[in-house]
């Protein structure tokens, strides 16, 4: 495993600093010390900038408004857009961007290609998924909504849950049940619904920080065309898993950068309370860098497959069980070293509601309860719970026995 950037990828670094550079303010702190409407807006113009300096999907080809770079370049870019404290895109772009846009590259037709690429570069279009169901979650292939073909539409029913920033959506790409008959994993597409849609209704799911991040959506005899699936009919599971897979691939590389600024804060938080001298909280501090720098080589070992083998297997399971689990206990130090401050909510609350929060943030109570409650807890639910990711490892890198279905 290559350790070290070439000098290809030392160069590219060089061309990412002097954009941020020109394109910065000079007193820039980081999105981290902006709060609530202030970050949405900075966020947005900053997104329209990197559209139009084609600083979105450089691993894409030219065609869809990429760079035709590679992961590695990619992993430079997150790593350089960390140290500045700014966004890789927009929150609602994990989706829009790293999900859908990298499946149409690699499932798309070209008429698909043609009609939906501009919009996910530009912005303009904000694609969420319609995956999990209400018994149908880390399960996924357990789903039940139902898509009948009539003519050259599909008629969908049923219900989606759990979908982030559904309100935002101008289209949700949907997995339904095109085939009853199939087996569990047989039988499902995916298919492209743009919003509005008369029989497709979304209500925002009011959690119990008092956020409305997350959405359930309704499909009542809703309208969709045949030519809106995307890869073939009743194939939609390999569609899906490729998109989970690019998903986790590029994180692998890119996580680590993140949870080391978050680690920083939490050694600050140390010296801040006073605590950094006590040896109790030193060890469990050393195990959080020994923890996060094994995670920065398995990202970079994941990367090392992807750039030699063009593939992404279910090694990326290990890095998503291994980031998941480790937050939660990051997160619980930090929340101990605030001790009984953190019975009060002061500060400004984390901008985005997954992972960690933005470089640059400050060490608020605000900020830490967020990652604990709505972040680092559920780390080892959403996007397969580690009980799935385990299996997935057990079977397909250990060669274990099936579990019993």
């Amino acid at each position: 495993m290559q350790l070290a950037f070439p000098s290809e990828a030392e160069t590219w670094r060089e061309e990412v600093r002097a954009f941020l550079s020109a394109n910065l303010p000079a007193d820039w702190r980081g999105l981290g010390a902006l709060d609530g409407e202030d970050a949405e807006a900075f966020s947005n113009a900053w997104r329209r900038t990197l559209a139009e300096h084609r600083m979105i999907g450089v691993t894409w080809p030219t065609e869809f408004g990429g760079r035709g770079l590679t992961k590695l370049h990619q992993v430079v870019l997150a790593e350089e857009f960390a140290r500045a404290g700014v966004p890789i895109y927009r929150v609602a772009d994990t989706t829009s961007i790293k999900m859908l846009g990298n499946t149409l590259i690699a499932w798309g037709t070209p008429e698909q290609q043609a009609k939906y690429m501009p919009g996910i570069v530009s912005g303009e279009a904000t694609w969420v998924q319609g995956y999990s169901e209400p018994e149908a979650g880390s399960d996924l292939a357990g789903l039940k909504l139902r898509a009948e073909r009539d003519g050259d539409d599909w008629v969908l029913n049923g219900q989606k849950i759990w979908t982030s920033r559904g309100m935002d959506g101008t289209g949700v790409f949907t997995l339904a049940r095109t085939d009853s008959n199939a087996a569990k994993h047989r039988g499902i597409s995916f298919i492209l619904c743009e919003l509005p849609n008369p029989g497709i209704e979304v209500r925002p799911i009011r959690t119990l920080t008092g956020d409305d991040e997350f959405c359930e959506i309704f499909y009542t005899d809703a309208r969709v065309p045949v030519a809106n699936t995307v890869g073939p009919v009743n194939e939609g599971w390999k569609v899906a898993n490729s998109l989970l897979g690019l998903e986790r691939g590029e994180e692998a590389a890119t996580n680590p950068i993140f949870f080391r600024a978050e680690l920083d804060r939490i050694i600050q938080l140390a010296r801040d309370m006073g605590r950094a001298d006590d040896p109790v909280i030193r060890d469990r501090l050393a195990w959080c860098h020994t923890k996060v720098e094994i995670m920065r080589i398995l990202g970079y070992r994941i990367l090392t497959q992807v750039l030699s083998e063009g593939r992404i297997g279910p090694e990326a399971s290990i890095s998503k069980l291994y980031w998941s689990e480790y937050h939660q206990v990051a997160a619980d130090l930090a929340i101990e070293l605030l001790g009984p401050n953190a019975m009060i909510r002061e500060g400004r609350k984390p901008f985005k509601h997954f992972r960690t929060d933005e470089p640059g943030a400050a060490n608020s109570t605000n900020s830490w309860i967020d990652v604990l409650l709505m972040n680092a807890r559920s780390g080892t639910v959403y996007a397969g719970t580690s009980q799935v990711q385990r299996n997935i490892l057990a079977e397909s890198i250990l060669g274990l026995p099936r579990e019993p279905r």
